[in-house]
């Protein structure tokens, strides 16, 4: 079998083995574009699989850096990433092409937002969802919808995690299952509050990563049509069926078009960060910063380090981190008052 297979896929021989997927889906997969939507937990299991899997094209857009912490369950990094003060995707990239590198990998560093996802999702195949923010997941849908991408959902808090697959035109999308919204702020568990087992992210990112590899192979029928609910803690495993909510509901997006994240009617600029003590700021219209004049600027109030990505400084009991798009994560609070007072004393407006 091997003589019959291109000396450039022979690296995937045990995958193309499974028949139902075969050489020719691993020829659709070397060419499909996939984009992962945030590279922690879920986003580093993610990118691991699919790039080991031959994905052609890996978009990998994240916006925050390593902690030490990151390591109990952000597989794809090590103690010394979180050293170099590098950002994730920045990270993830580095260490995926030492993997495979045959294929492309795009690293952006950034906060996804109504105001860029049109060029995060340009000429991708598929989305997967990396993120830790029902706002994030929204948007994601909305665009997914318009735009007629599938798009893979997954969440994980304690030992529970879920996924579902978004098929437009054919599927139930996110806003049907949550009818109202995302959750109001402080309504639902956060990893720093109820805390996370590593193996439930191993568990959802890994289904993920085969829903996707299902889509982009021209396996689209073999997708899966049920919500998947796991507790590893309490061994339960539940499937809920979706077909009823397409059928019986009325939803904005997916049948009335309403697309009210996509045209930023929805969505704050600032989030607090899960079990971060932190507040990250975004602002609109965001301009590069010159991240050598800042560190200049703030040498003489604290301890600050920078480079070419980002710039951390310790003032006082904050921690200030400013990436070079604008965006800032102030460490040190989670009210967003305060967070914006110390960005504008340091930062500036």
């Amino acid at each position: 079998m091997n003589q019959d297979i291109p000396e450039q896929l022979q690296r995937y021989i045990r995958q193309m083995r499974y028949a139902p997927f075969g050489v020719e889906g691993q020829r659709q997969l070397a060419q499909s574009r996939v984009l992962i939507c945030g590279c922690g937990a879920l986003g580093s299991v993610l990118a691991n699989t699919l790039a080991r899997a031959g994905v052609g094209f890996l978009r990998i857009v994240d916006r925050d850096f390593l902690e030490w912490n990151n390591l109990q369950r952000q597989v794809l990094y090590t103690e010394q990433d979180v050293l170099s003060g590098i950002p994730k995707a920045i990270a993830a990239k580095n260490h995926l092409e030492q993997i495979n590198s045959e294929i492309n990998i795009e690293a952006v560093v950034t906060n996804v937002s109504a105001g860029n996802i049109g060029e995060m999702i340009d000429s991708v195949d598929c989305i997967v969802d990396g993120t830790d923010n029902f706002e994030t997941r929204f948007l994601l849908n909305d665009a997914a919808i318009k735009h007629n991408i599938p798009w893979v959902y997954g969440g994980c808090i304690g030992s529970e995690g879920q996924t579902m697959t978004i098929l437009p035109g054919e599927t139930p999308c996110l806003h049907c299952l949550m009818q109202n919204g995302p959750p109001p702020p402080g309504t639902t568990p956060t990893c720093d509050s109820a805390g996370i087992l590593s193996p439930i992210i191993n568990i959802i990112a890994s289904l993920q990563a085969l829903e996707v590899m299902k889509i982009v192979s021209g396996n689209r029928d073999k997708t899966s049509r049920v919500l998947q609910i796991y507790d590893i803690w309490e061994n339960q495993v539940r499937q809920v069926k979706l077909t009823q909510l397409r059928e019986n509901g009325a939803c904005p997006t997916c049948q009335e078009r309403q697309f009210n994240w996509l045209t930023g009617k929805h969505g704050s600029q600032s989030a607090i960060l899960c079990g971060r003590n932190a507040v990250q700021l975004s602002f609109s219209g965001e301009s590069e910063i010159n991240l050598e004049q800042l560190r200049v600027k703030l040498s003489g109030l604290g301890m600050v380090e920078s480079n070419p990505f980002l710039l951390r400084a310790i003032i006082n009991e904050f921690e200030i981190t400013v990436f070079a798009d604008g965006r800032a994560i102030i460490k040190g609070t989670e009210n967003e008052s305060v967070a914006r007072n110390v960005y504008a004393k340091y930062i500036g407006n």
